[in-house]
């Protein structure tokens, strides 16, 4: 019997993760409190930090960190287009200028010597992109940023439960910063989660996320009555709740059956895809592994029309999928002062996102590839 053709992405929710966020409902304490402070803990032991911080989106939590570092206008951050627009945007929202670095034609991740090759004296800061699951070079990255006294950010958005040679992304740059978006390997709907070993960046975030406030509001719960807060500097809302927390802290639990459920899928897409004429699969470097949170496949021969024709056909015979990771310099905001960018832009034209998620079966990647090969001899 033929095996159903999935659906391109669903989040894996269930009865578990409905009952923790009744629970936090009927609680009373919906705010950010003790089930946020759980997931902080384990969310920074399970990635090897020793500090995490909860915030509303991937995106908040970025700006947070460069804000708290100071970086404004006048300063230079180098980050790859070839990553979700975020990534560059959160540069521009501190008043800072995003210096495009291409990718390693391979693993489609930032290339250290196109970072190094981008350097000036405005630079202030790196921001690394484990693109889609894939951990970067971090071990090259970090080399780098100590070379030139550069700050860096590890925008690890898709990347948590993945290994870079057997650490987990969180513990080799000295911040990380999550999603925890639907799309993502676990979820909170939306949210974010920051990671860092450095106490003083941790506590100042934790202000910055919750109007420069000095006592978060679980610390004013158990303090007196007349113990109350300060507020030293400005600081904005991006606070997560404790009903996001409490999703999150069951889908940590099940992040490693996540992860192989995800990993049998790639296998299956991978035994399909080699030798194939038309498709190469994902490149994992040796001591990289990836928690597949998508699938990217990349057409050997043709361009941006081949790739286009190929989705509108599997979409006619019922494969949903999305093009490969976007190009950011592409898009109006950042267009104009672009740099040549051929990888990226190689890569831009011709991926393809395939389905992948929890709830597929090995079986199914076999549907889908039975279409693939129908729609692409």
């Amino acid at each position: 019997m033929t095996a159903s053709l999935p659906v391109f992405s669903r989040p894996s929710l269930g009865p578990l993760e409905a009952a923790a966020a009744s629970e936090a409902v009927l609680s009373g304490w919906v705010a950010a409190g003790p089930h946020l402070q759980a997931f902080e803990e384990a969310f920074a032991a399970r990635c090897g930090a020793q500090f995490g911080i909860g915030v509303s989106s991937w995106t908040t939590g970025a700006f947070l960190v460069l804000k708290a570092w100071g970086l404004g206008h006048g300063a230079e951050v180098i980050v790859p287009s070839l990553t979700f627009i975020a990534s560059v945007n959160v540069i521009r929202h501190v008043g800072a200028r995003p210096v495009f670095a291409d990718i390693d034609p391979l693993t489609f991740n930032i290339d250290p010597a196109a970072i190094e090759a981008a350097i000036t004296p405005k630079t202030r800061a790196i921001i690394a992109v484990d693109q889609i699951g894939l951990p970067c070079d971090m071990h090259a990255i970090r080399a780098i940023a100590e070379k030139h006294n550069l700050l860096l950010l590890d925008d690890a958005a898709c990347a948590v439960g993945s290994l870079n040679q057997g650490r987990p992304v969180g513990s080799l740059a000295p911040v990380s910063v999550f999603s925890l978006h639907a799309r993502k390997v676990i979820t909170t709907g939306e949210g974010g989660m920051i990671l860092t070993d450095d106490a003083e960046l941790a506590e100042r975030v934790r202000r910055l996320r919750n109007q420069g406030m000095s006592l978060s509001a679980l610390e004013r719960h158990n303090a007196g009555p007349t113990t109350f807060e300060s507020y030293p500097e400005i600081g904005y809302n991006a606070r997560m709740t404790d009903i996001q927390a409490a999703v999150g802290n069951v889908q940590l639990a099940r992040l490693d059956d996540l992860i192989t459920a995800r990993s049998a899928v790639a296998d299956r897409y991978n035994a399909r895809l080699a030798g194939h004429p038309l498709l190469m699969a994902p490149h994992a470097p040796e001591g990289m592994t990836p928690n597949w949170q998508s699938y990217q496949v990349t057409l050997k021969q043709g361009g941006l029309a081949q790739r286009n024709a190929l989705m509108e056909q599997l979409h006619a015979a019922g494969v949903g999928t999305r093009r490969g990771v976007m190009p950011s310099h592409r898009e109006g905001p950042y267009a104009e002062s672009a740099p040549p960018l051929p990888h990226t832009e190689f890569a831009a034209d011709c991926c393809i996102l395939l389905p992948m998620h929890a709830e597929m079966t090995p079986a199914q990647a076999d549907a889908v590839m039975d279409v693939v090969d129908r729609c692409a001899p």
